[in-house]
């Protein structure tokens, strides 16, 4: 995938949309053709569980935004093409979960993610 950034990203938006209670503005930070890789308990680095395109990663934040839980942005850092980020969340029970994300831009969108998460068991 090509890197040039036309548009600066939107943090504020990436906040709004991982601390929000639908996953619709989180997705409309996607590109159209954006691939998530998520490395995790269910899915080895050699793994990886991989998501192509908007329809897939609508999927997974429907799951995820219908469960009984809150997420914070805890940090974001951007320069040039490439992003990162770290998010806590906590389930209704008091189990937690930490993801860290490394993100390529393309026009102001999220073309490519790695997402590293691990839960407390």
């Amino acid at each position: 995938m090509g890197t040039a950034t036309g548009s600066a990203f939107d943090t504020e938006k990436l906040r709004r949309g991982i601390e929000g209670n639908t996953g619709n503005t989180l997705l409309s930070l996607y590109a159209d053709d954006a691939e998530i890789r998520i490395v995790d308990r269910d899915s080895r680095p050699s793994h990886p569980r991989v998501l192509h395109g908007r329809s897939q990663i609508a999927e997974l934040l429907d799951d995820v935004y219908r469960r009984d839980m809150t997420h914070k942005l805890d940090r974001c850092v951007v320069q040039g093409d490439h992003a990162a980020f770290s998010e806590s969340c906590e389930y209704g029970d008091g189990t937690r979960v930490f993801a860290e994300s490394m993100i390529t831009l393309r026009d102001g969108k999220i073309a490519e993610q790695i997402m590293i998460q691990a839960w407390d068991e």
